[in-house]
């Protein structure tokens, strides 16, 4: 039965098993079917010198945040992804339940494009996201990590939980109780630069209330509010990601059973922040939307600049990566060439995505995507690959492949 709705499912989409095959995997953090601790959740970043990093949890408790140590892991490409060097701890969990350092979870990493300076938040501590016992006086923790030198070496960790949380004390709704940074990519602007560095954004899952988003124009030193404490940009929002569209407006994905859900802030002063949010859109409610079928998952918005191929026209090509389904299986990529009321309307830019790409045949989940210096896309996922949930994956794919020849990098 099961390969019976998988298959349905491809001919839905157009996928053709044996044309999309998961040529040049790389397996790069592996769980067996018999291994005790699992690996979770990908991030990947590349570098200003350009070297490639994959962060991922490795999980000695073998869950989330809050059940004891969870560690964060790495390895790094210096050809682009074709070799990688050995597996790195970057930090341990003591797993001291009570203490700050009991775990580091959920990786968001942004590498600063015009230095080498790169940046990771992690949800620290033990306590669990969704329990009533996590609250504002006992919250998620949130640790940043920073590093010099393209990822070299590494400062020692801070807490910035407060900084973080206290931006939203004051808010008509209330404090955030909980919140985590939405794993994978923190969008760097290409167009914002208020003082030394482009502005980054960091897209959070909190409650109540759905989803915030906090940014910074001193790479992670200070931060502020993205619309400000009363914000609330998808009330309905669980894991999200943030990408910037081409006239520096900010989008917002956010996971939800079935598909994502967008929005989008605009600004009326760039350089103070101000703004506003539009009304969120749920991409499974509308015309050929981004959807997951039987499933809620992470995933990643990436927008790029392409070239169609017929005619030589260059657009800007969003791609939304989720598990097409049934439940967490087939990791796909969606794509769109982005209209002008795309970037103004949220049900428009959650409409009229083409056919997915299939990634992984396989059980998978969480995805995350960044473009490299060279046009490809380093796509990191999670992947049933040896019977157990999961290992981490890296694949580097062309724009020409996702879009089955119709646009090549710009």
């Amino acid at each position: 039965m099961k390969r019976q709705i998988y298959t349905f499912l491809l001919a839905v989409v157009g996928l053709c098993p044996c044309v999309q095959a998961q040529a040049q995997k790389q397996v790069l953090f592996a769980t067996h079917e018999h291994d005790t601790i699992p690996y979770r959740i990908p991030a990947i970043a590349q570098t200003h010198n350009g070297n490639l990093l994959f962060m991922t949890d490795w999980r000695p408790c073998g869950s989330d945040i809050g059940y004891g140590r969870v560690d964060q892991r790495y390895r790094v490409s210096a050809d682009g992804g074709r070799t990688w060097g050995r597996e790195l701890t970057l930090v341990e969990g003591s797993g001291r339940m009570g203490a700050a350092d009991c775990g580091f979870g959920d990786p968001a990493l942004v590498a600063d494009r015009k230095s080498g300076e790169v940046l990771l938040l992690t949800v620290c501590g033990s306590t669990v996201y969704g329990h009533k016992t996590t609250t504002r006086q006992n919250p998620n923790r949130i640790a940043l990590f920073r590093s010099l030198n393209n990822g070299l070496t590494w400062q020692p960790w801070q807490e910035v939980t407060e900084q973080i949380y206290s931006l939203f004390d004051a808010s008509a709704h209330g404090p955030v109780q909980s919140m985590f940074i939405g794993s994978g990519k923190i969008a760097q602007s290409r167009k914002v630069k208020v003082g030394k560095y482009y502005r980054i954004y960091a897209a959070a899952c909190a409650r109540p209330n759905g989803n915030r988003v906090i940014y910074s124009d001193d790479f992670g030193r200070s931060w502020h509010a993205l619309g400000g404490k009363d914000a609330l940009p998808c009330k309905e929002g669980d894991e999200p990601k943030c990408e910037e569209l081409p006239d520096g407006s900010v989008v917002l994905s956010s996971r939800a059973m079935g598909g994502r859900y967008f929005n989008i802030y605009r600004y009326t002063n760039v350089r103070s922040g101000e703004g506003s949010w539009q009304e969120a859109a749920f991409s499974g409610k509308e015309v050929d939307g981004v959807t997951a079928v039987e499933n809620s998952c992470n995933g990643e918005l990436l927008i790029v600049k392409a070239r169609e191929a017929h005619t030589g026209r260059k657009v800007n090509l969003a791609l939304q990566s989720v598990p097409l389904g049934p439940r967490r299986s087939n990791v796909g990529i969606y794509y769109k060439v982005l209209r002008e009321e795309d970037c103004t309307s949220p049900a428009s830019l959650a409409s009229h995505w083409e056919k997915p790409f299939l990634v992984s045949p396989l059980g998978s989940a969480y995805s995350t995507m960044v473009q490299l210096k060279d046009g490809s896309i380093a796509f990191a996922y999670e992947e049933d690959t040896y019977n157990a949930a999961y290992s981490e994956v890296f694949r580097r794919l062309t724009i020409a492949q996702i879009t089955n020849g119709k646009y090549n990098s710009k």
